[in-house]
């Protein structure tokens, strides 16, 4: 929705009342005051009168509002009975259009209703459930939700239900849900799981799934996907919408959210796209000096003065990061150079507390903050005034997230976004220029659905077991009428509903794996400690196990990953939501701590410092780097980086895009091969092995490896036989998984990835609330079972799904043999130099950056920097 500057949209009742509203107000005081009523602020009752769409108009005009057509069409899409997906820019008004049809559909079906209820049992039973994937974003949802239900004053009570709700609300709950229920995926679940679920649910009418392009790429996506299919059984009519924003597959994303009929028939779905153009500007900080053999975190903070003087510029910013370390070092950065922001200068990142979170949220919507540094957690519909600067450190690793946070500044309608890149080494301008080319073209990412995960078909059976019971026929169809499922076999259907009744071939004997009855072809939970285990195991669809931060003295500060935590000592300092901490010891999942006296200090590394860069900023990317190659230097990022690629062109050559560039320098260290085909760190980690593999087969020789988004290098002893190697078929796609799996320690990385898989298929128990188990009992659980069913059981479809998870999340195999097909048709170029170019050098130090020295990693890259140049300059 947006102010109106113009005339209300025509064609519907709705705007015309909305249009002569706003000539009777324009003639009133009143009216004028109404119309100047800022979104943020609480409307006044306007009542019933009329028809709904009279009443509607009202609550539109008292806000200022006019409707979108894209909106008008959902409400008129809903009101046909119709299910479907919105796709609209952020800030552009989703939650209304998906929120206005519910309620337009109870106002005609009850003309006499009473405006204003009395009692929590006299309001409308469950007609609207809205699945949030944060249970941040549930709080926000509902108080916009509930204002236009009190201003209306209808019988209906809008509640949330996740994690964080208090137990007492959630004893109300299962009393009587209230008429519209702000859930989360899990919470959806337990839900399900009990008896009664069917009756609960006999009055729903209409789900949203908010933020469907975040969900539907993972897990818990296809934990929606599942209960929808359950939903639409108990409730044949059910409409299902899909809020969703920055996503390039739409078509795929509408058929998986509606899933598929009896006969395996796509269920039909209306794709609505907002057509609101939303102006997005992108620039970036340039550095006043650009060294000519960069690397990677060489400028992050020396960009400091320039970031200080950007937020400086408005009221309120938003300073992005892609990893919560780096928002915890700019967070601390920025409070260094200015002690006078304390109290206004704020950290949020989904490893706090939430307490903590919601804290800075509601200082974001009170405009107290002057500016927050922060992750993707404020990348989703978290609803706040919008913001003058939104400020990305480092590149954005793809086109959807720039899009994204961008979105925060001008977070309304009409309103241009810009977002302003703060680099953090200087190749990060060329990203820059090139996601603002992607852009242009509408080059957006797609999110691919996840593929049959069978442990969360073994958690699903289990909870429809609990809720009442199921026959393997009403699983089978109800699991088959998901995507993620569409295409399971009854071999794979047998297997899950053995390894949850009897627990599979090697667990048979543990009667604490036998946890589904089948009496008579009904599965059910008989079983209370099964049941207890099991709702408290919904919801760990997760990575790394995290432990939960605490002071000795008590205070809970977030979470953070295990495998951080692994490396501390007793004494150890590091840095955590902004408190420089002394690290105690782990008990319990549970690291405890002090404060420290000083802000020195490690900080936490999360998974998030491996995100990728996209296949389309990948694209993009070696298009900038051909208009480079032929002289091109467009744009300021582009003139800036000159320097660099111009002595990248005079030392080696920039690679055109159809061609692989190999640069092979030999130095006291060994023979390095720079490989580059500049398409993301998790391909050229995958890419790297596969080469060191495929090399060794011709001499025997052992490789060192280091990468980044733009090449990978190989270090040996010797020198490889790369002419060799390419003439047979070193950069073939085929035999390529067989390959890969021989190139890694495939088994150790499948037994990590197994203990995942194994908390969400119920394998492993984390323990009861105040008798957790302890860390080492958890791995050494999940570790046992791994080697108990490779040993007995080694064709478990558990084993092979880790394996294959493994493949696609660590190393990206479908995108690595697309690599491969493309590198193949192309051609390759060596150029051997005497020593590496300024696009080796970033990975040479990355490598460096992982060896131990006394010396401070900056200084030895200084070392190694004047070295070059010197050499250069003979």
């Amino acid at each position: 929705m947006t102010r109106r500057r113009g005339g209300p949209p025509g064609g519907s009742a709705l705007a015309d009342e909305l249009a002569r509203l706003r000539r009777a107000q324009a003639r009133t005081r009143s009216g004028a005051r109404a119309a100047a009523t800022a979104p943020g602020d609480a409307p006044p009752a306007i009542g019933r009168d009329g028809t709904p769409e009279e009443a509607i108009a009202r609550w539109f005009a008292t806000r200022g509002w006019a409707p979108f057509p894209f909106q008008q069409e959902v409400w008129a899409a809903y009101a046909r009975g119709e299910s479907g997906l919105v796709h609209a820019a952020t800030g552009t008004g989703k939650t209304y259009a998906a929120w206005i049809g519910p309620l337009l559909e109870w106002m005609a079906a009850h003309p006499d209703g009473a405006r204003r209820r009395r009692r929590r049992t006299d309001a409308a039973p469950l007609r609207v459930l809205w699945i949030t994937p944060l249970r941040a974003l549930a709080a926000d949802t509902a108080e916009a939700l509930r204002a236009p239900v009190a201003a209306l004053g209808l019988p209906w009570t809008v509640e949330t239900r996740t994690g964080d709700t208090p137990a007492s609300l959630r004893q109300r709950q299962r009393a009587r849900l209230p008429t519209a229920l702000v859930t989360t995926p899990e919470s959806l679940s337990l839900l399900l799981s009990h008896r009664d679920a069917a009756r609960r649910f006999d009055d729903l009418a209409c789900v949203v799934v908010d933020e469907w392009h975040e969900l539907m790429a993972s897990k818990r996506g296809v934990q929606v996907e599942l209960c929808l299919a359950r939903l639409r059984r108990l409730r044949p009519g059910l409409r299902t919408w899909g809020l969703s924003a920055t996503l390039g597959n739409l078509d795929e994303a509408l058929a998986t959210l509606q899933g598929f009929d009896a006969g395996g028939a796509p269920r039909p779905g209306h794709l609505v796209r907002g057509l609101v153009s939303k102006a997005l500007g992108v620039d970036a900080l340039i550095p006043e000096t650009i060294e000519r053999f960069p690397w990677a975190g060489h400028l992050n903070t020396r960009m400091l003065p320039a970031v200080v003087a950007a937020i400086e510029e408005g009221r309120t910013s938003l300073v992005f990061t892609n990893t919560r370390s780096q928002c915890e070092l700019w967070f601390r950065a920025l409070l260094d150079a200015r002690p006078d922001w304390a109290g206004v200068l704020a950290l949020h990142h989904g490893s706090l507390d939430p307490r903590a979170r919601d804290a800075v949220e509601e200082g974001l919507r009170r405009g107290t903050l002057r500016c927050v540094v922060c992750t993707s957690s404020l990348d989703l519909g978290v609803d706040f005034t919008p913001v003058d600067r939104v400020l990305q450190v480092g590149s954005p690793k793809g086109v959807a997230r720039l899009v994204q946070r961008a979105g925060r500044s001008g977070h309304q309608p009409g309103a241009a976004s810009r977002v302003t890149c703060v680099p953090t080494h200087a190749l990060e301008l060329v990203e820059v220029a090139a996601a603002r080319d992607a852009l242009a073209a509408g080059a957006i990412e797609a999110r691919p659905p996840v593929e049959r995960p069978l442990d969360l078909l073994a958690q699903h059976a289990v909870t429809l077991a609990l809720g009442g019971g199921v026959t393997r026929d009403v699983l089978a169809a109800e699991a088959r009428a998901t995507r993620a499922f569409r295409d399971l076999t009854d071999a794979e259907l047998d297997w899950v509903l053995d390894f949850v009744v009897r627990g599979g071939p090697a667990l048979h004997a543990y009667p604490e794996y036998r946890r589904v009855t089948d009496t008579d072809g009904v599965l059910t939970v008989s079983d209370r400690m099964v049941a207890l285990r099991h709702r408290l195991s919904i919801g760990t669809i997760m990575g790394d196990t995290a432990l939960t931060v605490r002071y000795l003295s008590g205070g809970r500060l977030g979470t953070v990953e295990e495998g951080f935590i692994a490396r501390l000592r007793p004494g150890d300092r590091f840095i955590f939501a902004g408190t420089p901490l002394e690290f105690v010891r782990v008990r319990d999942l549970t690291a405890w701590v002090r404060r420290a006296p000083g802000p020195s200090g490690a900080v936490p590394r999360w998974q998030g410092a491996r995100m990728p860069l996209s296949t389309e900023l990948s694209a993009a990317l070696r298009a900038r780097l051909e208009q480079a190659r032929q002289g091109r230097f467009d744009g300021p990022e582009m003139e800036a980086v000159r320097p660099v690629l111009a002595l990248q062109a005079a030392r080696s050559r920039i690679p055109a895009p159809d061609e692989l560039l190999v640069e092979r320098v030999a130095t006291r260290e060994g023979h390095h091969l720079f490989v580059f085909p500049f398409e993301g760190r998790l391909v050229h980690e995958g890419l790297a092995a596969l080469l060191a593999y495929r090399l060794g087969q011709h001499a025997p020789l052992t490789f060192t490896f280091a990468c980044n988004d733009y090449g990978l290098e190989l270090l040996s002893p010797g020198r490889a036989p790369l002419e060799e190697a390419l003439a047979a078929g070193l950069l073939s796609p085929r035999h390529l998984l067989h390959d890969i799996l021989a190139s890694l320690n495939a088994a150790e990385l499948a037994r990590r990835q197994f203990r995942e898989v194994a908390r969400v298929a119920g394998l492993v128990f984390q323990g009861l609330p105040g008798r957790e188990r302890s860390l080492k009992q958890v791995q050494a659980s999940a570790e046992l079972i791994y080697d108990v069913l490779t040993r007995y059981d080694p064709e478990n479809l558990l084993l092979r799904q880790a394996r294959r998870e493994v493949l696609e999340r660590q190393l990206e195999q479908a995108r690595l043999g697309r690599t491969l097909e493309r590198l193949e048709r192309g051609r390759v170029t060596i150029v051997d130099l005497d020593r590496p170019s300024p696009l080796g050098f970033p990975i040479l130090v990355d490598r460096t950056r992982e060896q131990v020295s006394s010396e401070k990693l900056a200084d030895r890259v200084r070392r190694m920097t004047v070295a070059l140049e010197r050499e250069e300059a003979r």
